[in-house]
């Protein structure tokens, strides 16, 4: 029971944390990411890098997808545009990834000391208190993962928890149908992707099962942009669609090479947690480049998907 509480709690900190952090830095340069979502060009590749930059900018792709469906409903995008955003944003949104693999939980206090202390005395000036948000999100995301981590310690001697796991490890297919479930609840895979680390890092999960884990976070994540879409034009829809399309495809394309991609993440860093944000990375990356040359294809399919 204590452990539950101790893990609930540390979730709590962690989404709070995203959240507070996405708003941050989202407030801070809200016109900047209108002007530039508005401005985006025809061109994919164009529209790409504005997905990209936006996405490393705010730290969510989640809210640079949901942001995109309201300028498609509100006809100042068009799919091909907001399909090549969502790619973008699936490689911008590795930056979170990478950044939760470091041990920097000394860093989480004096963090939300900071942010605190720019938000009060910033509280007049408004980019100085989104700032000021940003960075107590900043520290309350690795408060989070500490609490989370200490709530995992007790669960390693724990014969339920560990035959939980053996059922996941020995199957790749649950372990994404896990993560997108967990992800999809959520409404967060960068949170998902947190756990996972957390999780390898107390030696629970091996590198095989944490990428499936990972890969079904991408997966669940989508629902975020499905509810924004529901009420929408047919145009949101299919952008709505095209999330969640892109994202099982490249899945369902890298699963089968599950472990000989592993075998090479193993090659890329000399410890787990920075091994699966580096499998995270890759894995957006390279579907994303290989979606990227088909994007006008894409869109028509997904117009007769959704006439």
């Amino acid at each position: 029971m204590l452990m539950f509480i101790f893990f609930s709690t540390g979730l709590a900190v962690l989404l709070c944390g995203m959240q507070k952090m996405r708003r941050g830095l989202e407030g801070a340069a809200l016109t900047g990411i209108k002007r530039a979502l508005a401005a985006a060009t025809g061109t994919p590749i164009m529209a790409a890098l504005t997905g990209m930059l936006l996405t490393l900018l705010v730290q969510s792709s989640t809210a640079v997808t949901v942001l995109t469906v309201s300028f498609v409903n509100a006809g100042l995008m068009n799919l091909v545009q907001a399909i090549g955003i969502i790619l973008g944003s699936n490689i911008g949104t590795c930056i979170t990834a990478q950044m939760m693999s470091l041990d920097l939980t000394k860093l989480a206090l004096p963090a939300v000391l900071l942010g605190m202390t720019v938000m009060f005395f910033g509280h007049k000036h408004r980019t100085y208190y989104f700032l000021g948000q940003g960075i107590l999100g900043f520290g309350l995301v690795f408060l989070g993962l500490f609490i989370i981590s200490q709530a995992f310690a007790p669960l390693q001697d724990s014969p339920w928890f560990n035959s939980l796991l053996a059922s996941i490890k020995s199957s790749p297919l649950l372990a994404v149908l896990a993560g997108a479930l967990f992800s999809g609840l959520i409404h967060s895979s960068a949170t998902t992707t947190g756990v996972v680390i957390t999780l390898s890092g107390q030696g629970m999960v091996d590198l095989p099962t944490a990428i499936a884990l990972v890969l079904g976070s991408n997966i669940g994540t989508c629902i975020s942009a499905v509810l924004a879409s529901l009420g929408g034009t047919i145009t949101g829809k299919r952008v709505a669609m095209a999330h969640v399309l892109l994202n099982v495809f490249g899945v369902l394309l890298f699963l089968p090479l599950l472990y000989p991609f592993a075998d090479l993440v193993a090659l890329t860093a000399d410890n787990l947690p920075r091994e699966i944000a580096n499998a995270h990375t890759l894995f957006n990356v390279l579907s994303s480049l290989m979606a990227l040359p088909l994007i006008r294809p894409f869109a028509h399919l997904l117009v007769k998907i959704i006439p």
